[in-house]
């Protein structure tokens, strides 16, 4: 399969082409494709949302928490955050998807070779996680829409789409526990999940069941889950 026909076939033949990608493996394309997608996001959030509002917004929580003289240093840091934010949001965009998919690889094929003893390799499972990630491309092309169609000051960066619990619950009357963990379930998250489990199985083979490689995604998709909302929790 060329490298475009993988890209339609995650979304259509995702068994079939998995098997393809684990025969030969190459991540390149899709990581650019993710990069690319969060270089998109990030113009837009800045011309649109204003990245001044973008840290207002995910400070306000925290804000509310803090007595006078808490606040008022928090402040002093908020404005140094806003003059940095454009650095930050565009270098993310740039380095945060190669080092969350080498993090990623890396636990997986601990899991996947190390504990459950399938011949899985590296390069097998980085191609596996990135072309995994194509889902999360829709998801960023929506929000994008989602966010010239509402008011910058309606726009909410936590939780843009309906496409989860989260999106019913009200945040501010709502445990952050629960908010946090309904924000995971999402259809796009669910759909990753799925396509990496289907990836892992046609690289392990024999040696790997479906419900094997779903454990293995599952485990480390959980801990992620938990660790986010326990510090939801405690720092929202």
């Amino acid at each position: 399969m060329s490298a475009a026909s993988r890209l339609v076939g995650v979304f259509f033949e995702p068994a079939k082409t998995f098997e393809d990608i684990a025969a030969r493996p190459g991540w390149l394309l899709p990581l650019a494709l993710m990069i690319l997608s969060a270089l998109a996001f990030t113009f837009a959030a800045g011309q649109r949302i204003g990245f001044d509002r973008l840290v207002d917004q995910q400070m306000q929580g925290r804000l509310a928490q803090m007595s006078a003289d808490q606040r008022v240093q928090a402040e002093r840091g908020i404005e140094m955050q806003k003059k940095f934010a454009p650095v930050g949001w565009y270098g993310g965009s740039v380095f945060a998807p190669p080092i969350i998919a080498l993090v990623c690889s890396a636990v997986l094929l601990g899991i996947v070779a190390g504990v459950l003893s399938a011949p899985v390799k590296f390069k097998q499972v980085l191609s596996i996680f990135c072309y995994s990630a194509m889902p999360s491309l829709i998801s960023v092309a929506l929000t994008i829409v989602v966010m010239y169609l509402k008011p910058p000051d309606d726009f909410n960066l936590r939780n843009p789409l309906a496409f989860n619990p989260a999106a019913f619950l009200d945040p501010a009357t709502t445990s952050k526990f629960l908010y946090s963990v309904a924000s995971w379930l999402d259809v796009f998250v669910i759909w990753r999940v799925i396509l990496l489990a289907i990836g892992l199985k046609a690289a392990g083979g024999k040696r790997l069941s479906m419900a094997s490689a779903m454990f293995a995604v599952l485990l480390p998709f959980a801990v992620v889950v938990l660790a986010g909302a326990s510090f939801a929790s405690m720092f929202g």
